[in-house]
């Protein structure tokens, strides 16, 4: 029996719908938790058994795992978020509480590159001490360490189709190595599908790309066929910009912090060797696929 949380996100749907498309014997049976139980897809709602809430309730989440041995774990992030280290705590404690008491066996999550290396990283600091918490359990465990995800500039659509332009908190120099979701995805599907590995380890998703963000504009404008620019802000100007976007003061300085990090330890960069079993997808593959039709319909 395998849980999927944030079956209705971009990596928890993509994860889903493989999961649905694997032979049942394989699967073992399927549950969702879902805030939003109306926002997963007919075949979903049909094919698993959906408890709506959080999985931050440890209620919802210990009716949910209730004779499963394999989980799959994402945090949501949440721009209102009071306190960043709360946010990740309280849905790891939930979690850690299950796995003593309902027998999860396997535990595939998603957490982020940068360990040893991250300090004082917002969000990222919080997602490595998330896996240390989970370990601590003694649970087989996979962590999904990716990079920057390419996802991350489809909130910037609108500016890209109608003024040619995107932001990154990044040095001019600076590499930045990418992953698409879908890699993610399919990496966990097979984690999940695969029922003899056992211990705890970091499993890297990093695409095949080492680009600058000239460069990576410099994609986009050739997908696109127009130019597209990249305007490189400051982590303060991306803490102002997130908190006129609604973001909760905790929340804004976590990411402020986490683009300072990345920009000044680099644990995102040049230094990390690409992994093409687990992220085939390149930058330009990711344009032409995902990009190019979002700011068509957007």
């Amino acid at each position: 029996m395998i849980v999927v949380t944030t079956p209705t996100g971009q990596i928890g749907r993509q994860l889903l719908d493989r999961l649905l498309d694997a032979p049942d014997d394989a699967v073992g049976g399927l549950r969702v938790i879902a805030r939003a139980p109306e926002r997963l897809t007919p075949r979903a709602r049909e094919r698993a058994e959906v408890f709506q809430g959080s999985h931050a309730d440890p209620g919802v989440l210990a009716a949910a795992c209730a004779g499963a041995d394999r989980v799959f774990w994402l945090v949501p992030p949440v721009f209102r978020a009071d306190s960043v280290e709360g946010h990740f705590a309280a849905f790891t404690e939930a979690l850690c509480e299950v796995i003593g008491s309902q027998g999860v066996e396997r535990v595939v999550a998603v957490s982020t590159l940068g360990r040893g290396v991250a300090k004082n990283a917002g969000q990222i600091s919080a997602s490595l001490a998330m896996d240390d918490r989970i370990c601590a359990t003694g649970v087989h465990y996979r962590a999904l360490c990716p990079p920057f995800l390419m996802e991350n500039l489809l909130g910037q659509v609108p500016s890209i189709r109608d003024r040619g332009e995107f932001a990154l908190a990044m040095g001019r120099d600076r590499v930045l190595r990418t992953c698409a979701t879908r890699d993610i995805a399919a990496t966990a599907a097979r984690l999940l599908l695969d029922g003899s590995w056992t211990g705890q380890r970091d499993v890297p998703t990093v695409g095949p790309d080492a680009l600058t963000a000239e460069q990576m504009a410099g994609v986009v404008s050739e997908v696109l066929g127009r130019p597209v620019r990249v305007r490189r802000t400051a982590p303060a100007e991306y803490r102002e910009t997130l908190l006129r976007l609604g973001a909760s003061e905790a929340w804004a300085q976590g990411l402020a912090d986490m683009a300072q990090a990345l920009d000044d330890q680099d644990f995102y960069g040049i230094g990390t060797p690409s992994t093409p079993d687990t992220a085939p997808t390149s930058f330009h593959q990711w344009c032409e696929e995902t990009l190019k039709p979002a700011t068509r319909t957007t």
